[in-house]
C-alpha cells in the first residue's frame, strides 16, 4: 500500500504585525472596503493600548508547532485576514505533496459564520490549486475532556485570586465572540455549544454561580447575540456582586478581543462598578492544551 503523507492546516483569524498594517487588515475584514478614518483611529488606538501589536500569530505558530511535535506531522499556519493567509498555507501544502490534510480552526465552537467560513475558504483554495488530496475538516472540539479540565483549572485558579469577600459570591462569566442574531434564527449550533462548554466546565470546577455572556460585538446595524458582557457586569453589580471571573472560553490565545476587550475595557468598567474582576489565563501554548489539539487532529487524520 502506498504511503500517505498527512498534514494539518492550522487556521486563525489573523492580526496585523504592526500599526502600519492595521488599515490593510481592517480593509480585508471589511471585504475590501476601507474603514472610515474614525473607525481606523479607534482600532489603531486599541492596538496601541495593548502595546502596539497582538501576539496572536506567534501563539498560533507555537500551537501549530506543538501539534507537529506531538504527532510527527507537518503543520501549516493560515490566517483569514493577514499573512500568512490560508491560500499561502495551501500553496505550501500542494508544493510539498501532502496527501491528507486535517483542517483545524483555533476556535472550539462551530458556527457557519466562523468555522464554516474557514472551511469554505480552505476548500476553495484547494480546488483552485487543483489539489487531489483529501481534506478532513474538524468542525468543533468544545467538549474535549482535556479542554474542559484545563478551563476548570483556570477558573478555580482565577477564583483563588479574588479576595475572600469577593470569592464568596463570585459569578463566572463564560464568554465568546458575539455573532449576528440571525445565526440563532437559522439554527446555528454556536450558542448551544458555548452553553455546553460552560455547563461542562462548571460541573468539573464545582461552580455555584455561572452564566453565558457575549463580547466583542461587531460594528454593524444588525442585532447581535446577547447579553453583552458589559451589560451583564452592570446587572451583577446592581445585585451586589463583589467578584466576577471572566473565562473567555471561545478564545484560545491572547489577542485583541482578550487583551483589550476584557483586560482593559471590562476591567475599567469593573473598577467603576467597584467589583473585583479576574480573567482566566488563556490556553496559549500550555502543554496540556497542546495535548488536546494534538488529540483532536490525530483522530481526524487517522485511517
Amino acid at each position: 500500500m502506498e504511503a500517505v503523507t498527512p498534514g494539518v492546516l492550522v487556521m486563525a483569524y489573523g492580526t496585523p504585525s504592526s500599526l502600519d498594517e492595521i488599515e490593510g487588515y481592517y480593509t480585508d475584514i471589511r471585504g475590501g472596503k476601507p474603514p472610515s478614518p474614525e473607525l481606523l483611529a479607534e482600532l489603531t488606538g486599541r492596538y496601541r493600548e495593548i502595546g502596539g501589536r497582538s501576539p496572536l500569530l506567534e501563539i498560533t505558530r507555537a500551537q501549530a508547532a506543538g501539534i507537529a511535535e506531538r504527532l510527527g506531522i507537518k503543520t501549516y499556519v493560515g490566517q483569514k485576514h493577514a499573512r500568512p493567509f490560508i491560500r499561502d498555507a495551501i500553496g505550501q501544502i500542494v508544493a510539498e505533496e501532502i496527501d491528507i490534510v486535517a483542517g483545524l480552526v483555533l476556535a472550539p465552537h462551530y458556527s457557519y459564520m466562523s468555522v464554516g467560513d474557514y472551511e469554505r475558504r480552505a476548500r476553495e483554495g484547494f480546488a483552485a490549486a487543483s489539489w487531489h488530496g483529501q481534506f478532513k475538516m474538524i468542525d468543533s472540539w468544545h467538549l474535549e475532556d482535556g479542554f474542559i479540565e484545563l478551563l476548570a483549572r483556570r477558573v478555580n485558579e482565577a477564583l483563588g485570586r479574588l479576595s475572600d469577600t469577593a470569592r464568596e459570591a463570585a459569578t463566572v462569566l463564560f464568554t465568546a465572540h458575539s455573532l449576528p442574531q440571525r445565526v440563532v434564527e437559522l439554527g446555528d449550533p454556536y450558542p448551544k455549544q458555548l452553553q455546553e462548554t460552560a455547563d461542562a466546565v462548571a460541573a468539573v470546577a464545582g461552580l455555584d454561580r455561572w452564566q453565558i455572556a457575549w463580547q466583542s460585538e461587531g460594528r454593524s446595524s444588525v442585532k447581535w447575540i446577547g447579553p453583552d458582557i458589559l451589560e451583564v457586569m452592570v446587572e451583577l453589580a446592581a445585585h451586589n456582586a463583589s467578584g466576577i471571573v471572566i473565562c473567555p472560553c471561545g478564545f484560545v490565545a491572547d489577542h485583541l478581543e482578550v487583551l483589550y476587550d476584557v483586560d482593559i475595557e471590562a476591567q475599567a468598567l469593573a473598577e467603576e462598578l467597584e467589583v473585583e474582576l479576574i480573567r482566566t489565563r488563556s490556553p496559549n501554548d500550555d502543554p496540556m492544551f497542546l495535548d488536546v489539539l494534538a488529540s483532536v487532529v490525530a483522530r481526524a487524520v487517522a485511517p
